[in-house]
């Protein structure tokens, strides 16, 4: 009998071993993931949008990067169900046409959503590449004031510091920036500064805002992150293409739907459309540091690559906002310390199992105070 134990205590031992070992490589996955989504899509953006030539609709990318998530939602919902489609259907009619009033909530998020994601596009196509990854990081302030407004959410002194770090960083880049411009625009004429400045800080409100109110609408739901998206897809694609008539119609009628797409534009959509679900994969073996931590590496490399691939100058004015903003980020996703009568935020795997917040990109919002630097919403 007590071999019997020993036994089993080995090949218990050895179980706990694999899987930490296991946990651990999915840690370092999740990492690279997070850090390759949130520099490429900001790159890769302002590099087709600074390129010579036909400059594609950016409103018909909002659009096209909205049909393709819905589509993939779809096929996971087709995949969860076992490739029954009745069973699906009658899923989507119950969380979409049946529960009319839970999908009539997200309408305001979805508008919201849409507008960000088209004035991401003005912003990185006024803005250098690190320049706005820095700048963006204040979408972290927006919704903790939003946060400790609607939600009555407390902040630690670590977090009240670390936002003072991130407004006095951001402040920091914005002066280099206004005496230094981009070495490497040649044709400064199509771009502007102060209206990229505008596009993200009004991005940034509006990314803290969405956050929050989707927090406070969906306490209690049980319906799932993909079923979540496709709702808001729906709504999005509706408004996108509202917004693409609106401004863009009129060429678009003369020139079409895909007028400048290159294969460098087709990844970019790809990447908006689903670099944000394959975080919502990879996110749950995240937690809040190492977000912090992806969001802060993103930062650097995003800067070297602005350096070597649109000629954009680091000087010591940027070294030192942009460094403020990176320990800011990290000191915000600290664990908060314990108090009586308050809830640790992000502290333990239960309090964040029982209120998945799915954001537009697809993502499940781990930590209300800590947004996933996904450019996409």
């Amino acid at each position: 009998m007590a071999a019997g134990n020993r036994s089993q205590s080995v090949e218990d031992k050895a179980t706990n071993r694999g899987q930490t070992e296991v946990n651990k490589r999915l840690k370092y996955i999740s990492l690279a993931v997070l850090v390759v989504q949130n520099a490429s899509l900001i790159l890769s953006i302002r590099y087709v949008r600074t390129l010579p030539g036909d400059r594609f609709f950016t409103t018909s990318a909002v659009v096209m990067a909205e049909v393709l998530k819905v589509l993939t939602c779809l096929l996971i919902i087709l995949l969860q169900k076992r490739f029954s489609v009745k069973e699906t259907v009658l899923l989507l009619l119950d969380s979409i046409v049946f529960q009319y009033k839970d999908t009539l909530k997200l309408a305001v998020p979805s508008l919201i959503y849409t507008l960000q994601n088209n004035l991401q596009y003005i912003a990185i196509s006024n803005l250098p590449a690190a320049t706005f990854q820095v700048t963006y990081q204040l979408k972290i302030l927006t919704t903790a004031l939003f946060s400790v407004l609607m939600l009555r959410k407390s902040l630690s002194r670590v977090q009240w510091v670390s936002l003072l770090l991130l407004f006095a960083g951001v402040a920091i880049v914005q002066v280099q920036q206004e005496g230094n411009k981009e070495a490497s625009v040649s044709d400064s004429s199509t771009q502007n500064y102060m209206v990229g400045l505008v596009a993200v800080v009004i991005s940034c409100l509006s990314s803290g805002f969405a956050g929050v109110y989707f927090e406070k609408i969906l306490k209690g739901s049980s319906a799932s992150v993909w079923v979540r998206n496709v709702q808001l897809g729906i709504f999005g694609t509706a408004l996108g293409l509202l917004g693409m008539w609106w401004n863009d119609g009129a060429a678009i009628a003369e020139r079409g739907f895909l007028f400048g797409y290159t294969d460098m534009v087709w990844c970019v959509i790809f990447n908006q459309a689903f670099g944000g679900l394959l975080v919502a994969v990879v996110v749950k073996y995240a937690d809040n540091i190492l977000k912090g931590f992806a969001t802060s590496f993103s930062i650097i490399v995003s800067t070297v690559t602005s350096i070597y691939l649109f000629g954009f100058h680091v000087d010591l004015l940027f070294t030192a906002g942009a460094g403020l903003v990176i320990g800011a980020v990290y000191m915000y996703s600290l664990p908060k310390p314990p108090s009586s009568g308050t809830s640790s935020l992000g502290s333990s795997s239960s309090s964040t199992a029982s209120l998945p917040s799915p954001r537009k990109d697809g993502g499940v919002e781990m930590e209300p105070f800590l947004p996933k630097s996904v450019l996409v919403k």
